[in-house]
């Protein structure tokens, strides 16, 4: 049954029309730096301009000696680093852009056609008739046509958290900053409803002039990245140590042990030298010798001269530094202009070589993909989440939801499937509660009609859609199928004034001027205990009944719906007279009304919740209802998804009035045990939330209305409905696209998931740390030839950083994670089994990679090149299973269960591989290695 409305709206071809005049609703996003700027940003790390400093000077020996094998590959290996970092990067950007451009696919309340129906906010057009309610963001720029009590939030705009908006000229508001009868893009309608004709969309609006950065997410810091942070500057400083030793050490071992021949004037120039670079370098090592302190609990500032300085600027202080000790020098006889006075070039590339691997072990011991690692994990996860309807807003949440302690959800629509259908009404002047052409139908029809803001979608008349309010869209849907049209009834009569519903009234009121009755009425719809209360009289069929009369059964009526877990609804009217204020409801108010009767509608419970309450429950969350409804319906409900059980009492339930009432260290006590908190306001759930996080929880909420936002906003996670209000989007951290409780359940192994892939990278990374410096150190003190080249630990920490991160990120989430109880708020990240893992490991490589070293090395002391080379790939391999070793950890199950659902893991390792065997088989000079013979790669292999 399609019933044409007065606003006719536009039609296919004009809407057409109007985008190719005017553009999609859609704004530009801001500019970005172009892909050469932003990989060029990547050589600002200090590691990566140190490595190219070096680099620069081997060129120069290179020149010298005619060899540019090596110096060819330490530009290679530093360019390869810095074009996956740059790719990974440009990636996530993609990412984020993807999920950026969900928002334009909300749905609005639009008129076309003469029919109530809804497009995406992105299909908007100049000219279009919008419907909007409280709670639902502006999607363009409009001009009111219709509006009832309308005041919206211009906050992002002007900062005025409310105005009044109105299509009165009377109460246009001259000193306004914009129009009062104009609503605007990206504001909220705070209170009312309204229709509103469309004059500028896209980045013609406002808020497309002044607030292009409004579409872009800001990264924020997580207390998880400071974890991390922390354990960087660890391993940063205890690089920075062994790097020094190791510089320090080859040098003195070079002096003494005979093989090269130093005068005094030379050493004088070299340590001019090396005093130069530290004074050039000091961006990069100050830096570090603070970390230091403040892991020692002495944190101090970095002083503002070093901090404030280029780069450019200390490398002329060094020069300077370096030609001031020279004069020095000069004074005392070493004359700098003399080429007897400086070291042979042989000697300045064997010190070039021990500083590589000093700046070398650097590279391997600072963990730099860890934040990469990090961000990669959250981007990857917050894209996998979208497909199971968990639509991340804020990256953080990502890994907050798996340390989730306590969940504090709504009842409607999280719950429940938020398809509310009448399931009993009582007008106690109706027959049979059905409707006819009396007066009392009349009167019944023309309160659900005209007082609501619901409407009814007939585009396709076989699945009639319900839009607004559902509980009120229900009491449309019973109106349709008793036969009545609500769009012929609400058109017909003539809305004088509308109070509408809030959670602090509790009801909605409208004055009209009814053509059938020929009067003024004023009718009221809501909390029947809060209508009921306003009532000195009930409408029976008989005529009026005094309402004491009535109570008693009222509320036994009313106990027993709730008690089913249905939501009620009380019905009043009143005819105003004459000489009466017609237009202030506040006054009508003010006298007694009559009470019509109840009706009862029901919100069946999703199928899938009881399932996900109890994954949820083992996985050691709490699970708190904290809803409007009544003690009854919250119990009912709560029983049902199995949270509620016969050993509950009252210490388990509390009112929000009650709640409200309780000191702060009594409420603290009460909120521990609290499994429902009903007819709850906004201000109590807040308040829950703040108590539960002072006790060292974590808390998730759920919500879909304005009042829910400040809960939203305060909780270390808010999950708002996808069919919500924007106002609770905007303050949520992941929006739940099929407004279903088991949603929740797999955001939680998500974020769970995802922690434990980040500690099976640091896991991987750190034993690799420990194998890798000490071989290193040891091999450059005691041997005659170093293990591993600078080209060879650049290629060991691409795999390290770059391709482990890409494969232990995308290990797919594992649902026994929900086994385990949630990890405590103030864990360190490297758990007892992760640092007996790490050390024992580490451990052991290095004394088998001694022993290789050890069998290697002839009598001579000069180790061949092909067992170099052989050394080499067994210290890469022993990465490679090492990477499948911490694919395992913890899981207490094989390596390679579940290896073919691992796609990304597999091609890593298979690159990791092939990678490997191209750098020794054809590697050549630039590697320093020697094809390996067949045999060989297969005694490896099998090792």
């Amino acid at each position: 049954m399609q019933t044409k409305i007065q606003h006719q709206g536009l039609n296919q071809n004009e809407v057409l029309e109007s985008r190719a005049k005017y553009g999609p609703n859609i704004l530009t996003p801001p500019k970005r730096d172009p892909l050469w700027k932003l990989f060029l940003e990547k050589f600002q790390d200090p590691i990566i301009r140190i490595l190219l400093i070096a680099a620069f000077l081997s060129l120069v020996i290179s020149f010298v000696h005619q060899e540019f094998a090596e110096t060819i590959g330490i530009f290679c290996a530093i360019f390869l680093s810095v074009g996956v970092a740059f790719w990974f990067e440009m990636d996530a950007n993609k990412k984020f852009d993807v999920l950026n451009k969900i928002n334009d696919e909300d749905l609005i309340k639009v008129i076309r056609e003469g029919n109530v129906c809804e497009v995406l906010k992105k299909d908007i057009v100049v000219d279009d008739l919008i419907l909007l309610e409280t709670g639902e963001e502006i999607p363009a720029d409009a001009e009111l046509v219709e509006s009832i009590s309308l005041q919206v939030n211009e906050s992002c705009l002007t900062g005025e958290p409310m105005i009044s908006k109105t299509t009165n000229p009377e109460f246009f508001k001259e000193d306004a900053t914009y129009a009062s009868n104009k609503i605007y893009r990206g504001t909220t309608v705070m209170d009312g409803h309204c229709v509103a004709r469309v004059f500028a969309v896209g980045d013609a609006t406002e808020f497309g002039k002044v607030a292009h950065e409004a579409t872009q997410i800001s990264g924020e810091e997580t207390p998880l990245n400071r974890q991390l942070d922390k354990l960087a500057k660890f391993i940063g400083v205890v690089g920075f140590i062994l790097a020094a030793l190791t510089f320090t050490t080859l040098f003195l071992k070079d002096i003494f042990s005979g093989n090269t021949e130093y005068s005094l004037s030379e050493l004088g120039l070299v340590g001019a030298a090396i005093i130069g670079v530290l004074v050039a370098l000091i961006k990069v090592w100050m830096p570090i010798i603070y970390d230091g302190l403040a892991l020692l609990g002495k944190e101090k500032k970095i002083p503002a001269f070093v901090k404030s300085g280029s780069w450019l600027k200390w490398f002329g202080i060094g020069v300077l530094t370096f030609a001031a000790l020279c004069g020095i020098g000069f004074a005392f006889g070493v004359n700098p202009f003399e080429a007897q006075s400086w070291i042979s070039i042989e000697q300045a590339g064997k010190i070039l070589q021990y500083f590589m691997v000093a700046v070398t072990l650097i590279v391997v011991a600072v963990p730099e993909g860890l934040p990469m690692s990090v961000t990669l994990s959250l981007a990857l996860s917050m894209r996998r989440m979208l497909k199971t309807n968990n639509l991340v807003r804020k990256m953080h949440a990502c890994e907050t939801m798996g340390a989730t302690t306590v969940i504090c959800t709504d009842k409607t629509g999280t719950l429940t499937q938020n398809q509310m259908t009448v399931s009993d009404v009582n007008f106690y002047a109706l027959s049979e509660k059905n409707l006819g052409s009396d007066l009392v139908s009349t009167l019944v029809e023309e309160n659900i009609s005209g007082n609501s803001t619901a409407f009814l979608d007939y585009t396709n008349p076989q699945k009639i859609k319900a839009l607004g309010n559902p509980t009120e869209a229900a009491l449309l849907m019973w109106l349709n199928a008793q036969g009545r049209s609500y769009l012929s009834i609400r058109e017909s009569i003539e809305t004088v004034e509308q109070l509408t519903f809030t959670t602090e009234r509790k009801y909605m009121a409208t004055v009209i001027n009814s053509p059938t009755l020929g009067k003024r009425i004023l009718y009221i719809k809501g909390a029947p205990e809060i209508v009921f209360s306003k009532c000195n009289n009930v409408l029976v069929s008989d005529g009026l009944a005094a309402a004491e009369q009535y109570e008693e059964r009222i509320q036994k009526q009313l106990l027993q719906y709730q008690n089913q877990a249905m939501r009620t609804l009380g019905f009043a009217y009143r005819e105003i007279e004459e000489n009466e204020k017609h237009n202030d409801i506040a006054y009508l108010l003010e006298k007694p009304v009559t009470f019509m009767g109840i009706a009862a509608i029901t919100d069946p419970l999703r199928p899938d919740v009881p399932a996900a309450v109890e994954k949820c429950l083992d996985a050691g969350i709490n699970i708190k209802i904290v809803t409007g409804d009544t003690p009854g319906t919250a119990k009912e409900i709560a029983r049902q998804i199995g949270i509620w059980n016969g050993s509950d009492g009252i210490q388990n339930i509390i009112t929000g009035a009650e709640f409200e009432a309780l000191p702060d260290d009594e409420a603290s006590k009460r909120a521990k045990h609290l499994k429902i908190m009903c007819r709850a306001r906004p201000t109590d759930k807040q308040r829950l939330v703040r108590l539960l996080q002072a006790q060292n929880e974590i808390v998730a909420v759920t919500g879909d209305g304005t009042n829910d936002a400040p809960a939203l906003n305060f909780a270390q996670v808010g999950l708002s409905m996808g069919s919500g209000t924007s106002v609770a989007k905007e303050a949520s951290d992941i929006t739940l696209l099929d407004d279903s409780f088991n949603s929740i359940a797999t955001a939680v192994m998500w974020g769970r998931s995802l922690y434990k892939n980040i500690q099976r990278f640091i896991l991987f990374q750190l034993t690799i740390n420990v194998a890798a410096l000490v071989i290193v150190f040891l091999g450059s003190i005691f041997g005659q030839e170093l293990p591993l080249t600078v080209t060879q630990m650049l290629w060991v920490n691409l795999i390290m950083d770059t391709f482990a991160a890409a494969a232990l990120a995308s290990l797919p989430p594992n649902e026994n994670v929900m086994k385990s109880k949630p990890r405590r708020n103030k864990d360190f990240i490297i758990n007892p089994g992760m640092r007996t893992n790490i050390l024992f490991m580490g451990l052991s490589f290095v004394v088998f990679l001694l022993f290789l070293l050890y069998r290697f090395t002839p009598e001579s002391g000069a180790i061949m090149p092909y067992d170099l080379s052989y050394f080499f790939t067994v210290f890469v391999l022993l990465q490679f299973w090492n990477m499948f070793n911490a694919k395992a950890f913890s899981t207490h199950e094989s390596t390679f269960k579940g290896i073919h659902k691992c796609f990304g893991f597999i091609l890593v390792a298979i690159a990791i591989l092939c990678g490997q065997f191209l750098i020794v088989e054809f590697g050549g000079e630039v590697f320093r290695t020697v094809p390996l013979a067949g045999k060989d790669w297969l005694q490896i292999f099998a090792g």
